[in-house]
């Protein structure tokens, strides 16, 4: 805080809290001043995050909104406490959701992209780029993203298309990718390999065929969901120790339908207990099949195209594989080969992601990367500590993926993305060509069709943006980033994979030191949102409608480490309700000379409520350090909530009240005027607009953005106002339930004794007791008509009350016969029900238990409701 602000100088706040008229000015003037600018020459240590880079064709949605928070908290608290913040943001070329948006868009004008052909249909991507891409930066602002946007970049920018052809030609050099042979996921619409983060799976309905091969004591039984598959089967697998057919193994069997006869093999790979313990093995269809092919030396027979339509020879070539598969099971059931038929028969499948395609496993010619050696450096980086999981419990999940990785197939059928820089000759000469190599020239000489996976781009993230290949002083001030925040629903498919290339590219040095995990956001039944169920939440709804800052701090009092959490537009609401209290309490205490410009008085100067609220509060700074320290975003933000709810607005305020009726004025002021200070930085990194707006209107200081981070102050805590203020809070919250029980409304004013307060040290809080609970001075005509006792540390304090005349008598009497009845008939129903066998002999014990509570409840209230009527004037 540069300066302070007096109170005739401070502007008057607006009578309400109004994010949509202030958030954008805001945000403009907080990127115009440079404050999300890093500065690579600062002698400030660095903390860096790479925002992981949102699809071109992506807008915001609430998973978006909660990391987006997260990070945004994350930098705002390390920019504050001195640190070089980098926050980098930028978007991938997301090779098949952009390519299939394009070719959408030229449908729409009756037109393919081979119409086109390849060259101008990806000028055309990157025209659509321009024009619709990067939908979710500008929704980024809206949410107070402080990322440095000088520093943006793109999968396909110069600089990162640079980087992808330097590491794939140095891991090509190093026999680290290869082409070659094997089962893929494949999309017949979209015409490509998939990574498996493309492909969603389903629980689809289906069918089980079980299908006799061979015939009397030569045959056996198997089972498929897929028919049309056992025109490519080359063998038929079994365990080893299953005795059922270990007198079948090395026996050929004839695979219905062609003719062709195959081994019987043993396989560990097959489960005895799954269907008939033994399975059909295609090779060329499936990757279990393709494995246990590998094993036994088996041929690959591809039956079917990329489009899904069968190649083999007889009759059913040409059919559609869902066509085929009907036609397939209605020729074995003609020739009695059908054992068992179950439909429907409910089983997982995967779909492409982007269109919704049921995918097939394919044997087809690809790239690789081959992960053995790097996986196992991505393993021990965190095993060793220098990458740090949270929550620590994910490692478990991580390691099951770095220690059992399979080697990863990067080449994609598309126009769109990085085209693998492999040039093929016309003698069959292979030639990987780096960026500074000159391309192959001459007749015959063309280069690979693929694209690259567009996991290989962003993996190379955390570096390639700060000028990877090159030694730039951006990666030597940056690099290692300090956190990165992502959902763990990509752990594997994004974070090791970066792990894995950053400790290959950068000599062994991790591209983190800290992985932050955060969970899904669900609806508020604990359900997924999805499309389909049509419970998705927009957050540029809720922003519209509530604010930023209530979205911020809505998600992330929600945001436990690796945990998912559900979200309701209630609690949005709830979180608008938060920044209203903080804005009318604020609003309060500038009204009544909240200030910053003095000095807090000596703390034995200070009264009890001044000392306790003000130990609160250090205790809050040692929390809310601890917590974000810990990436505990929802305790840190449930601390601040309470104490800025339930005991800076509720007690204190109410008590400065008191204080400053009592002429208690400028110390007031000055405790007043420093608690908000100090908790508008501790919420700063949460709700950044409000507490900018309310944290310049107190001290007149340049902006919270680039204030200091609050620390504890170093008093001595006293237990003893403490215990004061906690008696003060019973006091006043039993009068005030005694005062409900009473039949007064809670505004009305009665007159009331507070006798014992001096022997119980509660006598200098009298005077804020008998405000908050609305009671008078007695006067000579005091008739005590209700007495409450309130057990405190040191002792009892008797309250009196005279409610003559402040009650409607026949009203009361009236509602409370009311109230009796209900008591009794729930008494009578609990013990009608304990008293008899049938029901205490047969319900669980839990359910008996709490009729018992129930029964034990009714009486007393029938206790209390008697004991006030009892105790009613006559009318």
């Amino acid at each position: 805080m540069t300066e302070t602000r007096t109170e005739q100088q401070r502007p008057e706040l607006p009578a309400a809290w109004n994010p949509a008229e202030v958030e954008a000015g805001l945000y403009e003037r907080w990127v115009d001043r440079g404050y999300f600018t890093a500065d690579v020459n600062s002698d400030k240590p660095p903390f860096t995050i790479v925002l992981p880079p949102p699809n071109v064709t992506g807008s915001l949605h609430m998973g978006h909104a909660l990391n987006h928070s997260i990070m945004d908290a994350l930098t705002r608290r390390r920019r504050m406490q001195g640190y070089e913040v980098l926050w980098l943001p930028g978007m991938d070329h997301a090779g098949i959701a952009t390519q299939n948006a394009v070719e959408r868009d030229l449908a729409n004008q009756g037109l393919s992209r081979h119409d086109l052909g390849r060259e101008k249909f990806v000028q055309r991507v990157w025209e659509w780029k321009e024009e619709y891409g990067g939908k979710i930066l500008d929704q980024m602002k809206r949410l107070g993203d402080g990322v440095d946007w000088s520093r943006e970049r793109f999968t396909m920018d110069e600089g990162l298309s640079r980087a992808v052809q330097t590491i794939f030609k140095r891991m090509f050099d190093d026999g680290l990718i290869y082409r070659a042979e094997r089962i893929i996921n494949w999309c017949p619409r979209c015409q490509t390999a998939l990574s498996d983060v493309e492909v969603d799976h389903s629980e689809d309905n289906g069918e089980l065929v079980s299908i006799r091969y061979g015939s009397a004591d030569r045959s056996i039984v198997v089972a498929t969901t897929r028919a049309e598959t056992m025109l490519g089967d080359t063998a038929v697998a079994v365990h080893p120790d299953d005795e059922r057919y270990a007198h079948l193994i090395g026996e050929e069997v004839e695979v219905p339908l062609t003719g062709r006869r195959v081994p019987i093999v043993a396989d560990t790979h097959v489960d005895p207990k799954f269907g008939t313990g033994a399975v059909k093995v295609t090779p060329a269809h499936d990757p279990n099949d393709f494995e246990i092919g590998q094993r036994h030396n088996l041929p690959n027979l591809t039956i079917m195209d990329g489009r899904g339509v069968i190649t083999a020879h007889g009759p059913f070539e040409g059919l559609d594989r869902f066509e085929a598969r009907p036609a397939v099971v209605a020729a074995l059931r003609e020739q009695g080969r059908i054992v068992a038929e179950k439909r429907p028969y409910v089983h997982s499948v995967g779909h492409c992601s982007r269109c919704d395609t049921v995918i097939e496993p394919r044997l087809s010619l690809q790239w690789w990367v081959k992960v053995e050696g790097i996986a196992a450096k991505a393993s021990a980086a965190v095993r060793d500590g220098r990458t740090k999981i949270h929550p620590a419990e994910l490692s478990k999940r991580y390691f099951d993926w770095t220690d059992n990785l399979h080697d990863w197939c990067i080449s994609r059928q598309l126009w769109w993305g990085h085209r693998i820089p492999v040039w093929y000759g016309p003698n069959g000469e292979v030639v990987c060509v780096g960026p500074d190599d000159a391309e192959p020239t001459g007749e015959g000489w063309t280069q690979d069709e693929d694209v690259l996976d567009t996991w290989f781009s962003s993996g190379l993230w955390p570096f390639s943006t700060l000028g990877w290949p090159d030694e730039t002083e951006d990666l030597k001030k940056f690099y290692p980033t300090t956190v990165l925040s992502t959902g763990y629903d990509i752990l594997f498919f994004w974070v090791v994979r970066m792990m894995m290339f950053g400790l290959y590219a950068m000599g062994d040095v991790q591209p983190f030191d800290h992985v932050y995990l955060h969970g899904l956001i669900r609806d508020a039944q604990g359900k997924k949102m999805s499309k389909t169920r049509g419970n998705g939440i927009d957050p540029l709804d809720w922003m519209d409608s509530y604010g930023a800052d209530a979205t911020r701090f809505t998600l992330l009092r929600g945001a436990n480490p690796g945990s998912d959490m559900a979200v309701a537009e209630e609690w949005a609401a709830g979180a608008r309700n938060f920044t209203t209290k903080l804005w009318n309490a604020s609003k309060f205490a500038f009204a009544n000379g909240a200030t910053v410009e003095r000095p807090l008085p000596p703390r034995e100067d200070l009264t009890a409520a001044d000392r306790w609220i003000l130990d609160l509060l250090d205790q809050l700074v040692s929390d809310v350090d601890n917590q974000f320290e810990a990436f505990q975003f929802a305790k840190a933000c449930e601390a601040l909530y309470s104490f800025t709810w339930d005991e800076f607005c509720d007690w204190y305020l109410e008590i400065a009240k008191v204080q400053i009726a009592e002429g208690l004025v400028e110390s007031t002021q000055s405790v007043l005027g420093h608690v908000l200070e100090v908790l508008y930085r501790l919420l700063h990194p949460v709700t950044p607009f409000i507490t900018e707006t309310l944290w310049t209107t107190l001290t007149g200081g340049e902006s919270l953005v680039v204030a200091s981070w609050p620390s504890p102050s170093g008093a001595t805590r006293d237990p003893e106002a403490a215990v004061k203020i906690e008696g003060l809070k019973k006091l006043a919250t039993e009068i005030r339930r005694f005062r409900s029980e009473q039949g007064l409304k809670p505004g009305q004013k009665v007159a009331g004794k507070v006798r014992g307060a001096c022997c119980v040290d509660m006598l200098d809080q009298v005077a804020s007791v008998r405000t908050m609970t609305k009671l008078t001075e007695p006067g000579e005509e005091f008739n005590v008509s209700a007495t409450l006792e309130v057990g405190l540390p040191k002792g009892t304090v008797k309250v009196e009350l005279d409610t003559s005349g402040a009650i409607d008598v026949v009203a009361e009497r009236k509602r409370l016969t009311k109230d009796l009845a209900v008591a009794e008939k729930d008494l009578a129903q609990c013990e009608g029900k304990l008293n008899n066998p049938a029901f205490t002999d047969k319900a669980p014990a839990d359910v008996v238990e709490k009729i018992r509570a129930r029964k034990v409840a009714a009486e007393a209230e029938i206790e209390r409701i008697n004991a006030r009527i009892a105790a009613l004037p006559e009318s």
